[in-house]
Parts: structure tokens; C-alpha cells; sequence
């Protein structure tokens, strides 16, 4: 039971999907920042970035898989890792430099670029020893989650909740329930013996330093 559960939460929260997530977390605590996007241009966005972060990138691996230059999805070898990072990173790069130049919320700008130095850091220290892209993943997302309580919202925001009215949510509130859901996440991967304590560290510290990388840059 422990193992299923474990392989649904690895699935729910691969690397690939930790930039949709950063978009939906940013348009859920701060919409006012794409205020000139009604709701439909907001989900325009949100399945654009999910095509180019997650389906293209899925899709190259699995063309890889078909044509025997990967044994499985899964990448378990850290070698076979190698290629879909670099067209991965290609994605990201695309998808950075098409925020920046079209104005996109700074926020979002920053989340893009710190998840592509992410990917790219994760990249060089798999060369020399495995990493967990898990972990990397929800490190960025607990970075994202304070570098935007800190610098970019008010204390609260509202939350519509259909026929249980408006509520006022704090952004720590948010903050502590990204922080439980990465500690979830990565006591999967040690279930599911796909990492170890070090490779579940390197990969958090990875995708959460990216972060403020990206902050340092963009300032």
C-alpha cells in the first residue's frame, strides 16, 4: 500500500510537471500580476507552459525510449539521463527567453530562469553522481513559494471556495503546505528506493538555491 501510494505521489509530482505547478501556485496567491490576462488567456498560458515543459520533453524521451537510446521512462541509469536533460534544457531556455522578452509577470520570469539553472546544475553534478530531479523539483518549489511570500504578495490572499464563500489564506500557510508536500515527495523516492538521503539533499539544495539564483539575477 505504502509503495502504491509512493508511485502515485512520484507520478503526481514528476520534475517535469514542477513548472505547471510553480504557474498555478503564482496565478492561485497573486493573480493581480496577470491582470491583463482574463481567465481564458490565464489557462492559455498555464497549457502552454505544460506542452513545452512537460509534454515536448516526455514526448523526446519517449521517442528516445522507441529508438533504444534509453532502457526505460524512468531514467533510473544517470547516465541515460544525460540527452533528455539537454533537450529539456532547450525547452526551458525557450520558454525563459519568451517571458522575458514578452514582459511576463517578473515572479513568473524569475521561477522559468530558476528552474532552468536547476536543470542545468542538476545536468552537471549528474556527470559525476546520481541526483534526485524529484527533490530538485520541489526544492524550487518551496524557493518559489518564499522568494514570493518575501518579495512579491501582501501577507494574505483570497480564495474563492464556491458555496463556502470567500476565505483570507496566508501566504506562510501556503509556504508550510509546499514544505509538507516536498517532504511527502521525497520520502517516496526513499521508498521507493529510487535515491538515497544524499542524492534527495543534493537535489533539494540543487532546485532551492536556483531559485534565489534567478532572484540575484533578475533584481
Amino acid at each position: 500500500m505504502l509503495r502504491t501510494t509512493a508511485q502515485i505521489v512520484s507520478v503526481l509530482f514528476h520534475p517535469l510537471l514542477m513548472v505547471t505547478y510553480m504557474l498555478l501556485l503564482l496565478l492561485l496567491i497573486n493573480p493581480y500580476q496577470f491582470g491583463v490576462f482574463n481567465m481564458a488567456e490565464q489557462w492559455k498560458l498555464v497549457l502552454m507552459v505544460f506542452l513545452s515543459t512537460f509534454a515536448m520533453p516526455m514526448f523526446a524521451v519517449f521517442m528516445m525510449k522507441s529508438l533504444n537510446m534509453v532502457k526505460s521512462m524512468q531514467l533510473e541509469d544517470r547516465y541515460e539521463r544525460i540527452g533528455p536533460y539537454i533537450l529539456t534544457g532547450v525547452f526551458y531556455i525557450w520558454m525563459f527567453l519568451n517571458f522575458k522578452e514578452k514582459l511576463f509577470p517578473k515572479p513568473l520570469v524569475i521561477t522559468m530562469l530558476g528552474s532552468t539553472i536547476a536543470l542545468f546544475m542538476a545536468f552537471f553534478v549528474n556527470n559525476f553522481t546520481k541526483i534526485s530531479a524529484h527533490a530538485a523539483g520541489m526544492g524550487g518549489l518551496v524557493g518559489m513559494a518564499l522568494i514570493n511570500s518575501l518579495f512579491f504578495n501582501f501577507d494574505t490572499f483570497s480564495m474563492s471556495l464556491g458555496p463556502l464563500g470567500m476565505y483570507e489564506i496566508s501566504t506562510n500557510f501556503v509556504l508550510m503546505g509546499v514544505i509538507i508536500l516536498a517532504g511527502i515527495v521525497c520520502t517516496s523516492r526513499l521508498l521507493l528506493g529510487a535515491h538515497n538521503e544524499k542524492q534527495l539533499y543534493t537535489g533539494f539544495f540543487v532546485g532551492f538555491l536556483s531559485q534565489f539564483i534567478a532572484l540575484f539575477v533578475m533584481r
